[in-house]
C-alpha cells in the first residue's frame, strides 16, 4: 500500500504510535501538530485520507473538518476524528461537521488500522489493490514485479516507486518536489534534479524499441503518466478473420 495518510495529533507520543503503525502497513504518513498549520499544508497537497484530533492548538480540529467540506479538493476527503469525547451529542457534533468516522480516545490501535484499511478499500481502492495497470504496463505491488506487454522490466528500488507513484494518478501532472515527498519523502533531502537521473532510468528500462513512451514531460511543470497511454489496451483494435466467400 502507498496511500498518502496525514495525521493531525498535538499529543507528540500518540502522534509518534499512529506514525509508527501506520508507516509499519506500509502507508506514507505525514503528521502535523496544530490545525492552523494542517489548514494551510492540506491546501498545498491533499492526502488519501486524514486522522484529525478534535482539540488542536491554532484551529480546532472540528472548524478544520467544517472549513475542509466547504472545498472542492477536500470536500470527499475521508476523515477520521480522535477525541477524547465519548458523548453521544459530541459524536453526533463530530459526524455533522463532516467526519467519516468517530474514534473515542483511549482506543485500540489494531482498531483504527482496521478502520483505515475500511475505509481506504471503499474510498480509493486503487491505493490498496496488489496491481496497477495502465495500458500494456502491469505492476504488481506484491511481489514487486513490472511487465511490459508480457516482457518483464527489471526496476531498481527507486524507479519502482516512481512507477507506482504515477500509475496511481494517470493524467496528473507533478511537480519535482512533488515526486520528491510522495517517491523519496519528506525526511529525506535530495536534490530536484535527482528526479530527472531517476526519470530517465524508468524511461529507458521500460520502452524497448518503438515502444510508446508513457511519461510525459511537461516543460516547467514537471512530469505525468499520460492519461491516453491508460486507454491504449482498451482502444486497441480486435484482429478480425477474412471473410469468407
Amino acid at each position: 500500500m502507498s496511500a498518502r495518510i496525514a495525521v493531525v495529533e498535538d499529543e507528540e507520543a500518540l502522534s509518534v504510535l499512529l506514525r509508527y503503525n501506520l508507516e509499519a502497513e506500509g502507508y506514507r504518513v505525514d503528521t502535523i501538530e496544530r490545525g492552523d498549520e494542517a489548514d494551510l499544508r492540506l491546501k498545498e497537497e491533499v492526502p488519501d485520507l486524514l486522522i484529525l484530533d478534535w482539540m488542536l492548538p491554532g484551529l480546532s480540529g472540528v472548524e478544520l473538518c467544517r472549513r475542509l467540506r466547504t472545498r472542492p479538493e477536500t470536500e470527499r476527503l475521508p476523515i477520521i476524528m480522535l477525541t477524547a469525547r465519548g458523548e453521544e451529542s459530541e459524536r453526533v457534533r463530530g459526524l455533522s461537521v463532516g467526519a467519516d468516522d468517530y474514534v473515542v480516545k483511549p482506543f485500540s490501535t489494531p482498531e483504527l488500522m482496521a478502520r483505515v484499511r475500511a475505509m481506504l478499500r471503499r474510498v480509493k481502492p486503487e491505493r490498496i489493490s496488489s496491481q496497477l495497470v495502465a495500458g500494456d504496463i502491469d505492476l504488481d505491488r506484491e511481489t514487486h514485479r513490472v511487465r511490459r506487454a508480457g516482457r518483464e522490466v527489471r526496476l531498481g528500488p527507486t524507479e519502482f516507486k516512481l512507477l507506482e507513484f504515477l500509475l496511481q494518478s494517470p493524467g496528473r501532472v507533478f511537480s519535482r518536489e512533488q515526486l520528491l515527498d510522495g517517491v523519496w519523502g519528506r525526511d529525506i533531502y535530495v536534490d530536484e534534479r535527482t528526479v530527472d537521473v531517476h526519470v530517465g532510468r524508468l524511461r529507458k528500462a521500460i520502452n524497448r524499441g518503438r515502444q510508446r513512451d508513457p511519461i510525459r514531460t511537461v516543460r516547467g511543470a514537471g512530469y505525468a503518466l499520460d492519461e491516453t497511454f491508460t486507454q491504449a489496451r482498451a482502444a486497441a483494435p480486435r484482429s478480425v478473420a477474412p471473410a469468407t466467400l
